[in-house]
């Protein structure tokens, strides 16, 4: 089935089902499938959506399109001629999902439990939450050593206890493993205004966290998909504009964060454009110790920031 720029796969057991959860996984390039296979091991009321946001490798959707056909839970598949980019992608697969409550989850995700669906599932039908996030972790990724800087900054800054993500339910709010209830989401759906990487998934937690609270639970999964230092820091500099988006419409949430402030402390620093290249250069060099690389990286994306505020 094709339409809107788009064409649509379904497995044997997608028309007719009734699920109780969507999961809606955009990929690009990225390979799903460990992923799908994953889900299938479990056997809840929960469907599949995947959306190829314009991978352009018929090789990879023959894969993922096997995956699908193979897969005992209600599945779609959804490729598109043209990416649309990270906001965009997500809102289109919120319509083609068919459940009250929406499970985003990133393509290099892998469930940290056997009972990952399950445990969402009863965290539905003891609470009904509007929005509640899992958590991540690197559990199960592997300690190449091109990763080990993300790996740091990961663990210092990202995979962090529901305890600990309380203390600010909106900043600690990402895609990557994000129950979200549908009417919430038609209410405040991602701002397709964003463009590139970043900071999409934490603007729209700051709507929702005006009008409804945000759960935190512990329902880890790992992020498998390390960058290398180089992409970064590419990422790092793509979302500097989407920073500034954020300042400009969350001024008073964001001034809170440490990024915000640390970017506030550089701004008055004379010669920004003399001395952030070498920061950029150190945190890229492996021979210097990784704690101090890590920490020259988060400098580098202050004095990137240092633009918006």
């Amino acid at each position: 089935m094709s339409c809107a720029g788009e064409t649509v796969f379904d497995n044997a057991t997608w028309t007719g089902a009734s699920p109780r959860l969507s999961v809606l996984t955009p990929f690009k390039g990225d390979d799903p499938t460990p992923l799908i296979e994953a889900l299938g091991r479990e056997s809840v009321e929960a469907e599949v959506v995947l959306l190829d946001d314009g991978t352009g490798d018929p090789e990879l959707v023959a894969r993922v399109k096997a995956g699908v056909e193979a897969l005992q839970l209600p599945a779609r598949l959804v490729v598109l001629a043209r990416n649309e980019g990270r906001a965009k992608g997500r809102n289109r697969l919120v319509r083609h999902a068919r459940a009250g409550h929406l499970l985003f989850l990133d393509s290099d995700m892998l469930p940290d439990e056997p009972d990952f669906l399950a445990a969402w599932l009863e965290l539905i039908a003891a609470g009904d939450p509007a929005v509640a996030f899992g958590g991540f972790s690197l559990r199960q990724a592997g300690e190449a050593p091109e990763h080990a800087l993300h790996r740091a900054m990961a663990l210092h800054s990202d995979c962090l206890p529901a305890a600990r993500r309380r203390l600010a339910p909106e900043k600690s709010v990402f895609t990557s493993n994000l129950l979200v209830r549908r009417d919430v989401f038609e209410a405040e759906a991602f701002d397709e205004g964003f463009v590139g990487w970043g900071w999409e998934d934490v603007e729209w937690a700051m709507r929702v966290a005006r009008r409804w609270p945000i759960v935190h639970i512990d329902n880890t999964a790992t992020h498998l998909g390390l960058d290398p230092d180089a992409t970064i820091a590419r990422k790092y500099e793509e979302s500097a504009a989407n920073f500034a988006r954020v300042v400009a419409a969350h001024r008073e949430v964001v001034s809170s964060y440490p990024s915000y402030r640390a970017a506030r402390l550089l701004k008055r620093a004379p010669l920004r454009s003399l001395w952030r290249p070498w920061l950029k250069r150190y945190a890229l060099a492996r021979v210097a110790p990784v704690r101090t690389r890590a920490f020259a990286m988060r400098l580098y994306r202050a004095a990137l920031y240092a633009e918006a505020v």
